[in-house]
């Protein structure tokens, strides 16, 4: 599969070329358009529980779409509902990916995907607790809102991140929360609880954090009345 990313990097948008017989799976909605030679199937991906976990714990559709070509060359264009980015992330058996919640647009045929609970590190930033994990070889498509950043962490190298700016990140690698030098300072600050990262490892963050957008919108919007 050959994926191009286009209009990026505040309003990307990820074309999927496939060779006959090849399929990719696309997060339910994130189609924005289709080529001729290309047909779609909707399906519980694993089972019941697995599409339920799937849904109600990591933040994903119940179903998976999978567009398979019956010809070289058809596409299928994906995109995010926010503004922002795109990337995309090679997974392999030795360095299988996490993707948080709702940043998953689709992947390729040859990796499987489960929900994997991601530590109290994503529970206490609003962002569930659970991810997406991708295991075997290929390619992932990940989105952002805002634009993205990878940080290539050493041995030993430390990185403080909030949670709400957390996009994807080796499985593997070393993570814990905690607050900003105390409660009282967090309070102040407004940070409140972050996850420190611990390389070696790749970590991709976002420059804008989807809670605060909902925050934001709650707070100017005027209440609804019956």
């Amino acid at each position: 599969m050959q994926i191009d990313v286009r209009h990026g990097p505040s309003f990307a948008l990820a074309r999927c070329t496939l060779v006959a017989g090849e399929h990719v799976k696309v997060e339910s909605g994130a189609m924005a358009a289709m080529s001729d030679g290309m047909t779609l199937d909707a399906k519980m991906e694993g089972g019941f529980l697995k599409s339920l976990g799937r849904s109600a714990l990591g933040g994903n559709s119940f179903f998976v779409t999978s567009y398979t070509s019956s010809v070289d060359g058809a596409w299928v264009d994906v995109a995010a509902i926010l503004p922002g980015d795109i990337t995309v992330i090679d997974s392999t058996p030795e360095r299988p990916l996490a993707v948080t919640r709702g940043a998953w647009l689709a992947n390729e045929q040859s990796l499987t995907m489960d929900t994997k609970w991601g530590g109290a590190n994503n529970l206490f930033g609003g962002e569930g607790g659970f991810v997406s994990r991708f295991d075997g070889a290929g390619k992932v498509v990940v989105a952002s809102y805002g634009a993205l950043d990878q940080h290539a962490l050493h041995e030993g190298e430390r990185l403080v991140v909030d949670s709400g700016h957390l996009v994807a990140y080796d499985a593997y690698i070393a993570m814990q929360a905690r607050t900003t030098g105390g409660i009282m300072k967090s309070l102040k600050s407004g940070e409140g609880i972050v996850v420190e990262i611990t390389g070696p490892g790749l970590v991709w963050t976002q420059s804008r954090n989807p809670n605060g957008l909902v925050t934001w919108l709650t707070a100017v919007l005027p209440f609804s009345r019956s």
